[in-house]
């Protein structure tokens, strides 16, 4: 399938910047099933650029600026063929080691709630059939978390999201992989662009989670629509949780009272056309 991806962030200050630094994970890698055909990420205004891969493998640019402005423009556009593979993610560039993928972190740390939700998939220790155990964790997932824009905010937790019984993708897969790590799964977050074909709610900015299944390697799972990655996913970054993994982090010195615009359009070539604003 082909995808085209067009994705603009804007950041509005009340009071002008005098500098600011970007790191931006907005290049989607090619691998096994996702070849990417022809990407550009522009950044007006910005003079310097540094390129560089992090602890997780992902791609990454750096850009900076010294000149006074008031907003930043960062769009990202290109186009991505993809393949059916069944949530098997093999070809990328890994630079972790697996083990470190059962770190909990502010986002992902587990409660009573999340201890129980994995021992309801198993007995609290790594399965005999760890694919059919994270199928089992993905649906009751699904099944604990609601799907619901705008019931939780950027930094809410894995526990909080849980309790609260209601989130969106970026909730269902902190709480797969909190829950994943509790039973001793490696499991990572990730970013990326999804292409519903539908007209149920969904995000084109979209998030999952991959564990490690030995024998197979990294698998997708994505709690928030039940099911592994498709031809219609297109992966962008991981990380530990969607802190690290995030495609924009930057800061800026001056420029108060900032504003967020983010517009996401993902498209099949010659099909249909999914936006998120």
């Amino acid at each position: 399938m082909l995808i085209e991806i067009r994705h603009v962030t804007t950041y509005r200050y009340a009071t002008p910047a005098r500098y600011s630094i970007q790191s931006l994970r907005l290049t989607p890698p090619s691998f096994d099933g996702q070849d990417l055909l022809a990407w550009t990420i522009s950044a007006p205004g910005f003079d310097k650029h540094i390129e560089y891969r992090d602890g997780f493998g992902n791609l990454v640019h750096m850009a900076s600026t010294s000149m006074l402005h008031d907003g930043i423009t960062i769009e990202a556009s290109g186009i991505v063929e993809t393949e059916d593979r069944c949530g098997i993610v093999r070809g990328l560039i890994e630079v972790a080691p697996v083990r470190v993928f059962l770190r909990e972190t502010e986002r992902t740390a587990p409660d009573k709630a999340v201890r129980d939700l994995a021992r309801s998939v198993s007995n609290g220790k790594v399965p005999k059939d760890v694919l059919d155990c994270m199928h089992a964790l993905m649906r009751a997932v699904q099944e604990a978390v609601d799907y619901e824009i705008g019931a939780t905010h950027e930094h809410t937790n894995a526990a909080d999201a849980l309790a609260a019984g209601k989130g969106v993708c970026q909730d269902h897969a902190h709480v797969f992989i909190s829950a994943a790590r509790v039973i001793g799964i490696p499991a990572r977050y990730v970013n990326g662009y999804f292409l519903s074909g539908t007209i149920a709610p969904s995000e084109a900015h979209h998030a999952w989670a991959e564990a490690w299944i030995d024998g197979l390697g990294w698998v997708g799972f994505d709690p928030a629509n039940g099911m592994c990655p498709t031809e219609r996913y297109v992966r962008l970054a991981c990380g530990f949780d969607a802190g690290s993994a995030s495609p924009i982090r930057g800061t800026q010195r001056g420029g108060e009272y900032e504003a967020l615009d983010v517009k996401v359009e993902v498209e099949q070539q010659g099909g249909q056309q999914q936006q998120q604003q």
